[in-house]
């Protein structure tokens, strides 16, 4: 028996959430008394899920593999389960995962709790904790499969350090046939992609223009954050559409989330709302923002943000 976990990664590298998925994995296989296994795609820096309590990588290699696949990815990670007799695998909240997810519960007849936030209260029956309602409550579900999945909430468990001596097991794909073939990915390089990101930075239509972004981009990148946006300026065209963040966009769980000129319209707090920190900069004191946000500053986006780039780069400079 084996808790299985799916590390998954991009462009070469680990991401972030996968030693989250160690962590919490480490914790589940500790308490069970059963290894911990990591499957990876076509990964090189397997040894790092080593320092995070993993026991055993499988690592499968496939050129087809470049790409994700939901359906061949889900057969490859079901047949290392069924092979090593796991009790659950655990996922991520990614985009990737929640579609891989289902496919995965079918392909292993289990049960599969998403959005989980906490280690099981029980495991017979498995008793997991979730959020719910765009992450405004939590509700208890308690699964009675023989196996099951579980979907990790992004930064709800922690990335915690426990080394343990690592086998990497070399495993050939299992083919799958598969109608979907990937013509053309475009990626973003050289910035903080949202998902991995600890900090946030979004702007609004409160910055009046897509000329005004700089001021988004110096604070994001004074912290080492990633730029998000709100719907309408990813509608007007001002950014791209894969910064806009809110519950039509991507949702974001970083620990800090700090919205320039955004009014709070209740999509995109859902989308954000299982940040920790959530700070506000608006020069409408009445705005739905403030009402969720940690810290509010009511004051001209034009005059607060070059200020408090400046505080922080002195800061640094300390």
């Amino acid at each position: 028996m084996a808790i299985v976990i799916y590390a998954e990664s991009e462009n070469g590298k680990i991401k972030k959430i996968a030693f989250e998925l160690a962590s919490y994995g480490r914790a589940l296989a500790d308490k069970m008394g059963i290894p911990l296994i990591a499957v990876t795609f076509n990964q090189e820096e397997n040894d790092l899920l080593g320092s995070h309590g993993v026991e055993k990588v499988i690592k499968i290699s496939d050129e087809s593999l470049n790409d994700f696949n939901a359906k061949q990815y889900a057969k490859n990670i079901a047949t290392v389960a069924k092979d090593n007799q796991a009790k659950m695998v655990v996922l991520s909240a990614s985009a990737n995962a929640k579609y891989l997810a289902p496919i995965l519960a079918v392909g292993l007849s289990a049960g599969y709790a998403s959005n989980v936030v906490a280690l099981p209260e029980s495991f017979h029956p498995l008793r997991v904790k979730r959020s719910c309602f765009t992450n405004k409550a939590f509700n208890i579900s308690n699964l009675d499969n023989e196996v099951n999945i579980i979907g990790l909430s992004s930064n709800s468990y922690g990335i915690k350090e426990d080394p343990k001596s690592l086998e990497v097991i070399e495993k050939d794909s299992v083919p799958v046939n598969s109608t979907l073939k990937v013509e053309k990915v475009e990626k973003v390089t050289g910035k903080v992609t949202i998902a991995e990101a600890d900090i946030v930075v979004s702007g609004g239509r409160g910055l009046k223009g897509p000329e005004n972004w700089h001021l988004i981009e110096d604070l994001a990148d004074t912290l080492g954050a990633a730029t998000a946006c709100s719907k309408p300026v990813s509608d007007m065209g001002w950014r791209p559409h894969g910064e806009h963040v809110g519950q039509t966009g991507k949702p974001v769980a970083s620990n800090l989330y700090i919205a320039v000129g955004v009014s709070g319209a209740i999509q995109h707090l859902a989308g954000i709302n299982s940040s920790k920190v959530k700070v506000v900069i608006n020069n409408d004191p009445e705005a739905p923002f403030f009402k969720a946000a940690d810290y509010g500053i009511v004051g001209d986006a034009f005059e607060v943000v070059p200020n408090l780039i400046n505080k922080l780069k002195a800061f640094k400079e300390q």
